[in-house]
């Protein structure tokens, strides 16, 4: 074994053993920093090896390639559900009817969404959703994602296993965080976001959203297990996480007094339960018992009333979203439900406050149905004592200042000024990705560190940071620093159209950019245009055109653009290459750095002529474009075959060389 193998071998090991101790055990023995050079070095060491790929590698974690859709997938043996029980009478009922005799299986009800987990040869191979119970979607790139799951297993068997992925509380209010600072709608609870994040396209996605699972079920195996509790330990000793505190008891005044425990352990979980599961322990008893036609005679849901307190709303806030959203928020009496206690609750907007004719000082009614989210539910009208006061929706941002606004046919409220201080740092992240500016390396988080560090506070910014401020951020290396503020400089020759998408100006996607730059081919026209004059251009309606004028007329506006002038970006239409065929049908690889292109550059020059780029080698490559420096994609092509070309010999077949 080479040394290069031995180290990519040694360090996954390394990590998973470090990353079972922290996600699963919640007992590291290393830094976070320790853990993320590490995984570092493997994913260059991956990527200037692909030889050495393996789908049981930890950089699996972190999403790959998008997919277009899910492909269905049959399960081995039916995911099931259970009949629910909303009381101890309905319990005692469901109890009598089997046998008080018999061992039974109490386990938390965890608020997520069930998976089936396929192992062939110790190696996870497939994941699928429920679906209907006997077809699911295939969502196996999103699970590996989920750091809890084993990749590989000591038992070398088919195993088929059932779970819950549900998202922890932290990981809940985390996203919630953002979505409402991005200005977009929260999730209800845990549990919807968890089914959204699953079935992303995009498995990175997935892999942000901290997702996690307990396994509580062995579906398929060739061992014979005796009773539920062995296959639970068994799963266990596989490195699967079952579900905490199951008790095995007899007697329904048992399985209360643990329903009843389960339900004072409820606000002290990282996670949500809605209910507790209520099965026979022993197998051979449930195939005795038997199954209903959707459902199994052996086993049952309790479910958790949800709790509702009252409380007075003591005064209504508007806070401003990244995307200039304004959403009112209830200040409320502090009272404790669900286990937290809770002083604020969204009022998502004027039409659900007056729809509920929601007073300030009224006595409002609280619930936290199995939902992280506190919502208020319903006035209590007995208690009005005529002291309370109507909500009026402010006509200026409380940030900055300006005039707000509603379009017609939405229910929220925007800031019309798309430089308001609490816009910024989003506006900055649209600004510099992919599709607008395309600042290559310079993603969110640095981008949070930045403006976290005064730094930048609008676009332009970007263009008077040096080499040093960049090093001097928390894990930026000299190189990197050069390298971003490289990539920096080359987005100054991106254009008009370009530029008027990376604006962030609200309904002007990169389509309507790039069609606005083609008619309008300064930005100093933009100052002056009319409505009238903008909705001449396709695709370019009244409202678009509102925004678009709107967006020109503020002073900060021009103060940002004379800045991008002087820090010498082009804001005028640089055109396009003519869009031909010359190259439908060919998928082509770029590697290396091209004489006079950047890779983005060549990208759009393919797309333009009818190609494909792909981001690695196989044999369905047509052409791989080698520049200096080409690394281990070179190395694939060639012992694959695949046709190696220049950026001349690229130019020559898209015509322009």
């Amino acid at each position: 074994m080479n040394e290069i193998k031995r180290e990519i071998e040694d360090l996954r090991k390394k990590l998973t053993y470090h990353s079972r101790l922290y996600y699963e055990k919640d007992a590291p023995e290393i830094s976070d920093y320790e853990y993320d050079m590490m995984f570092r070095r493997l994913v260059e060491l991956e990527a200037a090896h692909p030889e050495y790929a393996s789908r049981t590698s930890p950089t699996v974690r972190v999403g790959g390639a998008a997919l277009d859709k899910f492909e269905k997938v049959a399960h081995a043996v039916r995911l099931g559900s259970l009949q629910d029980v909303f009381d101890f009478d309905e319990l005692r009922a469901f109890i009598e009817n089997i046998d008080e005799g018999d061992e039974y299986s109490v386990e938390y009800k965890i608020d997520g969404l069930s998976v089936a987990l396929t192992y062939e040869d110790g190696i996870f191979v497939l994941g699928a959703t429920r679906g209907d119970g006997l077809i699911g979607e295939n969502v196996t790139e999103n699970l590996r994602t989920v750091r809890s799951i084993p990749l590989e297993i000591p038992y070398k068997g088919r195993l088929v296993v059932r779970g819950e992925v549900y998202m922890p509380r932290a990981s809940f209010e985390k996203l919630n965080e953002k979505q409402e600072a991005d200005g977009k709608p929260l999730f209800a609870n845990p549990r919807n976001a968890a089914a959204g994040s699953l079935r992303q396209l995009d498995s990175k996605i997935t892999a942000s959203r901290g997702l996690d699972i307990f396994i509580f079920n062995v579906q398929q195996s060739d061992i014979e297990f005796t009773t539920h509790s062995e296959s639970l330990a068994f799963l266990a000793e596989q490195g699967f996480t079952t579900l905490p505190n199951a008790k095995v008891v007899s007697g329904v005044d048992n399985i209360i007094t643990a329903i009843e425990q389960f339900g004072c352990d409820r606000p002290a979980l990282p996670f949500d339960i809605d209910g507790a599961v209520i099965k026979i322990n022993k197998l051979s008893r449930r195939v005795e018992i038997g199954e209903n036609t959707s459902t199994p005679k052996w086993a049952v849901a309790y479910k958790y009333p949800p709790e509702r307190k009252e409380t007075v709303l003591e005064d209504i806030q508007v806070n401003v979203g990244r995307t200039g959203v304004l959403t009112p928020l209830a200040v409320l009496a502090p009272v404790f439900i669900a286990g937290t206690t809770v002083s604020r609750a969204t009022l998502h907007n004027l039409e659900f406050i007056r729809e509920r004719d929601i007073k300030i000082g009224d006595t409002v009614v609280l619930i936290k149905a199995g939902d992280i989210i506190p919502r208020v539910e319903e006035v209590v009208k007995s208690k009005r004592t005529g002291a309370e006061r109507d909500f009026a929706f402010p006509d200026r941002c409380p940030s900055c200042g300006e005039p707000v606004y509603r379009e017609e046919g939405e229910a929220a409220y925007r800031c019309t000024n798309a430089l308001c201080p609490a816009q910024a740092a989003r506006n900055l992240i649209h600004f510099a990705a992919k599709d607008a500016m395309n600042i290559d390396g310079m993603g969110p988080a640095l981008i949070e560190a930045l403006y976290g560090a005064g730094l930048v506070r609008d676009a332009s910014d970007f263009y008077k940071l040096k080499k040093e401020d960049l090093a001097a951020l928390d894990r930026m290396g000299d190189k990197s620093a050069s390298n971003i503020v490289s990539a920096i400089e080359a987005t100054k020759t991106r254009g008009l159209a370009s530029l008027l998408y990376a604006l962030g100006i609200r309904q002007v996607g990169d389509k309507a950019a790039a069609a606005l730059a083609k008619k309008f081919t300064d930005i100093e026209d933009y100052f002056t245009l009319t409505v009238d004059e903008l909705t001449t251009v396709d695709d370019i309606g009244a409202i678009t055109a509102e925004n678009i004028v709107n967006y020109f007329s503020h002073p900060q506006t021009r103060e940002l653009i004379d800045r991008f002038r002087e820090y010498g970006l082009t804001t005028t239409y640089v055109g396009d290459a003519a869009q031909s065929e010359r190259l439908s049908g060919l998928t082509f690889v770029l590697t290396g750095t091209l004489p006079s292109m950047t890779r983005d550059e060549a990208s759009k020059l393919i797309e333009r002529n009818g190609g494909k780029v792909s981001g690695s080698v196989s044999k369905k490559t047509s052409f791989v474009v080698a520049g200096e420096e080409a690394g281990s994609k070179l190395t694939k092509a060639q012992a694959l075959g695949v046709p190696v070309i220049d950026e001349d010999g690229l130019m020559k077949m898209a015509g322009v060389g």
